[in-house]
């Protein structure tokens, strides 16, 4: 128990409680808890110190704090008085530090009450060692579940810390970081009575190995239901092998949606860091619950093409992860390209190619993963139609207009470019079932670890993410390939930045082929996934 003392020196030292000794200067009590900020998708661990001492009773909070953070101080001092805690008048000081450090939400509530609470004795403050806190405070005294928890406790672990104390609503959350205590508590007056150690209160476990066992990967959606096709099924088979970005153009009908959503289907099972980094965002974005601590399956994002600039990116005065953060390991699936707004859609270029997003602010800069596959899907024009003559009554210059939409930029940006046809009725009536997603997830499956062997010393493990220092070492070429691209170069009048695309989906196209060489074959594919866009947007 602290006492309220003469004070002449504090030595203030981390997971150490405070010297104080005696002088004839003031009545002084301390005491520090430590609650965490989000920064990005990771955690920054806040010191919350509280002085309380003699003088006009007040209550005063600093440590450049946003005005969510200032309005606690009313709901502390009311949750603490409704809790049965009486304190007496005195002039109450908390500080929160890193004071460079904008502290922003309501997680801040609970780690300010209890280290008041043991600052006036309510709490023996031995007890708050080596203890993270978070949690937002009702005036009831109840905690309520904020956002973020799961970061938090993972940047807990990573600093030294043996238990962490949350709302009961975020403790499974929190429980799938391994080697730390996770607590989940209900009220204040709970919390007291833990650290205290007048109530004990079983550490949360959550056991992954059987949430991953558990985890059921066949999909309700399953490539054997899509007749006809082939073509364009080929050309996801070696997107998803290698990462490469995919467009879909086509008449509609013909099954651009149906066999995007597909694609979950054929990925590889998430690894648990996978799972861990996935979920880190979902935290932030406030995605996850106790029903659905961890995120198991891979992410499908199809945002509707009225989607603001933020929302696709990221953003807001608080800055929260985009879509193309929500998509990360997994599909971001842009159906219907050109209705989607320009500006918009010219974001997506910086992260495709950095697979990372950063956002500046005044006061901070926060930085989410964006590593996933940008399926996109589109009709050639207006209505549809194009080329077809028969159906299509757009003139040249309306299909311009509307394919220009999209910018050579992004196109430039996109790997494979497959062309979908209208299904005829013979198609339909087909009764054998084409492949299922689990053989086309065996091929994929195959192929990944063909690359995780290959680029074990490099610090990514798929083909589309080849830089251009490293494409001779992995994508040389014989005499006759290289005359074939240089022609081609010339003749499409590609970029460097195509030309290198083209190499990597050729590289892909060899492992699904088990070839050590990229060959003619394996180019010749490669290029085709090029031409298409020039079908339509020309020169």
């Amino acid at each position: 128990m602290l006492y309220c003392v003469k004070v002449k020196k504090i030595f203030l030292l981390l997971g150490q409680i405070p010297f104080i000794e005696e002088s004839d200067e003031r009545s002084y009590m301390f005491s520090k808890a430590y609650s965490a900020a989000i920064h990005g998708i990771d955690g920054v661990i806040v010191n919350v110190e509280a002085d309380v001492s003699d003088g006009l009773p007040t209550f005063e909070m600093v440590g450049f704090l946003s005005s969510e953070v200032r309005e606690a101080k009313e709901r502390v001092r009311i949750s603490i008085k409704n809790s049965g805690f009486r304190l007496s008048p005195k002039r109450i000081t908390i500080n929160l530090s890193p004071a460079d450090l904008k502290k922003e939400g309501t997680a801040f509530d609970l780690p300010i009450a209890v280290t008041i609470l043991s600052a006036f004795g309510y709490i023996t403050q031995s007890n708050l060692e080596h203890t993270l806190i978070i949690g937002e405070l009702s005036l009831n005294g109840q905690i309520n579940p904020v956002n973020g928890v799961l970061p938090i406790v993972h940047s807990a672990k990573e600093q030294g810390f043996y238990r962490c104390i949350v709302p009961i609503a975020n403790v499974k959350e929190g429980a799938v970081v391994s080697d730390i205590d996770v607590i989940g508590v209900n009220t204040l007056e709970q919390v007291v009575q833990y650290l205290n150690n007048d109530k004990y209160i079983e550490p949360e476990y959550v056991d992954i190995d059987s949430l991953f066992q558990n985890q059921m990967m066949q999909s309700a959606n399953d490539f054997s239901d899509v007749t006809g096709q082939e073509s364009t099924k080929r050309a996801i088979l070696v997107a998803v092998s290698g990462m490469h970005n995919i467009l879909m153009i086509g008449p509609p009908g013909s099954g651009k949606t149906m066999l995007s959503k597909r694609i979950p289907s054929i990925m590889p099972e998430l690894s648990f860091d996978e799972s861990m980094e996935i979920s880190k965002v979902y935290s932030v974005a406030g995605l996850l619950d106790n029903n659905h601590a961890l995120v198991l399956e891979r992410p499908f994002r199809a945002p509707h093409h009225t989607i603001t600039t933020s929302a696709l990116a990221g953003g807001g005065k608080v800055p929260r992860p985009g879509e193309i953060s929500l998509a990360s390991r997994g599909v971001l699936f842009l159906d219907e390209l050109p209705e989607f707004n320009k500006n918009t859609l010219e974001i997506l270029r910086q992260p495709l190619e950095d697979k990372s997003i950063t956002i500046a602010r005044l006061n901070a800069t926060y930085s989410y993963p964006t590593a996933f596959m940008l399926v996109a899907a589109m009709n050639p024009c207006n209505c549809g139609y194009y080329p077809d003559r028969k159906r299509c009554n757009c003139s040249i210059n309306e299909v311009k207009r509307y394919l220009g939409k999209v910018s050579m930029p992004l196109m430039d940006r996109v790997d494979i470019c497959s062309e979908t046809y209208s299904v005829n009725y013979k198609d339909l009536e087909k009764k054998e079932n084409s492949v299922s997603s689990l053989e086309l997830r065996k091929e994929v499956k195959r192929v990944r670890e063909i690359q995780l062997e290959r680029y074990k010393n490099e610090k990514f493990n798929f083909n589309s993410l080849l830089t251009p220092q490293l494409m001779n070492t992995y994508c040389g070429l014989e005499r006759s390939e290289k005359k074939l691209l240089e022609d081609v170069f010339d003749k499409l009048n590609l970029t460097a930045r195509a030309y290198h695309k083209i190499l990597k989906v050729a590289r892909t196209i060899a492992d699904l082929d088990d070839s050590e060489r990229i060959k003619r074959i394996h180019l010749s594919e490669a290029i085709s996934y090029r031409s298409i866009d020039k079908k339509y947007w020309g020169e």
